[in-house]
């Protein structure tokens, strides 16, 4: 009995100390744990239990301004007051939605964007629900945002546009960012974010944008903000320096918008500077950046003149008569025709068994090259194509900016097309004809260019047949100092190796075409000497009056139906003693080239009465300093 006892009591104190080690095993074991919680990872911790009272948020940098080359501001950045939800701080957006609705006006459609953007986006992310809203508006939820789970309020900046519909093919505009749009910045995923989708704003998007900030905020447990604790405003988009004048864009718009639909540009001859770009009828800019509504969206993409499209680097046209320098040029240089040359014009020449036929019925009579300039002799650059040939046409177009992109900072520039035996071969497989050689000669045919190239050609002729290049956008800080600007030689342009004699006979030719009575531009004439300009008329063929028409009573143009008439062209360059100013203006469906000559006096009257090459800037912009593109 005793040893049975003796051994109960050893098997209980051997089990008594293995619990014991046990317990003290897990004791050990949850001191440890306690020890590496508390002390080793007590830091850690403590920044989790503060994000819970600590929200971390991205700020968006101002948006760098665009301004003229007068430090004129062509878009800037206002306040905007605007709302934004986040699906993990409510447990029912579409409760959340409702409450709102009541306060500001939330239509089902962007209650559904909403709906469609939350699902898309992760849970912490915060989307927008409306922007814009007035003082009174933001104040009403400011009130009663703690009934508003998962509402945020935010005072941010909205892209604006002071000029409006004057400049919004060149600037372009900011939209919401889209899917296609999203990358690894940041900055795409915040609520409201606009980026550039035209214009200037697109081509220079990156570098107007700048770099995201952030901001540490503390909440209550409604998500409403405390107190900033901290925070760093990121970096600034950078200022964008632009060639345009402002007045003279204003002016020249409001002169174009007379017609239904046309386009203008002007340059610097000798710099390429885009002093005004132009085409009309245009749209608003702000629409976009606030949201179009689909009745304005409707209006602009069912317009047939076009306004969202810019003519001036995106409309093709037929160059007609103001081509015919280039055909001049081509028979001087390649010595096809000489100094002398005559033709005698009978309002037609026979060409195989076709004829074809001049402007003026009964004829021109005798012609050289400069009277053929002046009255727009159909005739004399009929026998002139002959004799030079399609390619050298096509050789001097190209050396002159025709037919090929010019490279302006904008999206959406066409190239035109200048004809050649090659490119037919090439895309329709067929050889060229010699008669077609012919309606190439007065700007028909294959031939189609856009405002801006035709305004580069005539600055190629006004600076003496150098290779200027336009653009849109200066180098940083680069305004003008008030005194004389240098010369296309004195900037070290390449040379179109144009013979001098050859260039000085055409330039006389479209002197004339202005200057002199029997001119087709003489109507349209500057009357103040020291502004006195050379041009072109041209007008491009939309289609022929027919013979059945004719007979009918219908002669006149103005006659057809708007779609059917006529393009009017002009291209110049002033002052005629010193060029410095080239200008090429296009009025769609316009009649006659007359008309277009008309709008042009007026631009380029306006524009040597402000000489924005010449005239004094504002000093150089020190803040956000746009580097050249070249560097972008």
């Amino acid at each position: 009995m005793e040893r049975r006892d003796t051994t109960r009591y050893k098997n209980f104190t051997r089990r008594a100390a293995l619990l014991g080690g046990g317990q003290l095993l897990l004791l050990s074991a949850l001191a440890g744990r306690l020890y590496y919680l508390q002390v080793l990872q007590s830091d850690q911790y403590t920044v989790l239990a503060d994000e819970n009272r600590i929200s971390l948020r991205l700020l968006a940098p101002p948006r760098g301004r665009i301004l003229d080359r007068f430090g004129v501001e062509l878009a800037n950045n206002r306040q905007n007051y605007r709302v934004v939800i986040i699906r993990e701080q409510t447990d029912s957006v579409e409760r959340t939605l409702a409450k709102l609705s009541e306060l500001v006006g939330i239509d089902d459609y962007q209650k559904a964007r909403v709906t469609r953007e939350i699902e898309r986006k992760r849970k912490f992310v915060p989307v927008m629900v409306a922007e814009n809203l007035t003082w009174d508006e933001f104040s009403r939820v400011n009130v009663l945002s703690p009934d508003l789970p998962g509402i945020q309020l935010d005072v941010g900046e909205t892209r604006d546009y002071p000029f409006g519909e004057t400049l919004a093919h060149v600037i372009g505009y900011v939209a919401a960012v889209s899917e296609q749009d999203l990358d690894d910045d940041p900055l795409l995923e915040l609520p409201g974010f606009r980026i550039g989708k035209n214009g200037i704003e697109k081509t220079y998007d990156a570098a107007l944008r700048g770099k995201a900030g952030d901001s540490r905020v503390e909440v209550n447990a409604y998500g409403r903000v405390i107190r900033e604790l901290a925070r760093n405003d990121g970096q600034a988009g950078n200022d964008l320096v632009l060639t345009i004048d402002s007045e003279l864009q204003k002016f020249s718009t409001q002169r174009l918008a007379e017609e239904e639909s046309a386009a203008a540009v002007v340059l610097d001859a000798h710099s390429g500077d885009v002093l005004a770009m132009v085409s009309t009828p245009s749209f608003d800019p702000n629409a976009f950046n606030v949201g179009v509504t689909a009745d304005y969206w409707r209006s602009l993409s069912t317009n047939p003149r076009h306004p969202l499209t810019n003519k001036a680097i995106a409309g093709t046209y037929p160059p007609g008569s103001t081509f015919k320098m280039m055909v001049a040029l081509a028979g001087l240089e390649s010595g096809a025709i000489s100094a002398d040359h005559h033709v005698t014009c009978h309002g037609q020449i026979a060409f195989g068994n076709t004829l074809f036929h001049c402007w003026k019925k009964g004829g021109h009579g005798t012609m050289n090259i400069t009277s053929a300039i002046e009255q727009s002799c159909d005739v004399f650059f009929y026998d002139v194509s002959n004799r030079a040939n399609i390619d050298r046409i096509a050789d001097v177009a190209n050396r002159f900016g025709l037919g090929q992109a010019c490279g302006i900072d904008l999206p959406g520039e066409r190239p035109g097309l200048i004809p050649s035996r090659a490119w037919k071969l090439k895309t329709r497989k067929e050889a060229w004809h010699p008669g077609e050689t012919l309606s190439v000669g007065i700007g028909q045919g294959y031939v189609s260019t856009t405002p801006l190239q035709l305004a580069v050609m005539a600055a190629r002729i006004a600076n003496g047949g150098y290779k200027v290049m336009p653009r849109l956008v200066r180098e940083s800080g680069e305004v003008s100092d008030g005194g004389e600007p240098p010369t296309a030689a004195a900037l070290g342009l390449p040379s179109l190796k144009m013979p001098a004699t050859a260039l000085d006979l055409v330039t006389q030719g479209m002197k004339l075409v202005v200057g002199s009575p029997r001119g087709t531009a003489y109507r349209a004439r500057i009357k103040e000497p020291e502004f006195a300009m050379a041009g072109k008329t041209g007008s491009s063929q939309v289609r022929r009056i027919t013979k059945r028409e004719r007979e009918a009573g219908l002669k006149k143009q103005e006659q057809l139906p708007w779609e059917d008439r006529d393009h009017g062209l002009f291209v110049c360059f002033a002052p005629v003693g010193n060029p410095r100013y080239a200008c090429a203006v296009v009025v769609e469906h316009g009649a006659h080239g007359a008309n277009a000559a008309l709008l042009a006096r007026d631009i380029m009257s306006e524009c040597q009465r402000l000489d924005p090459s010449r005239r004094a800037g504002r000093g150089r912009f020190a803040a956000g300093q746009m580097p050249p593109k070249s560097e972008i």
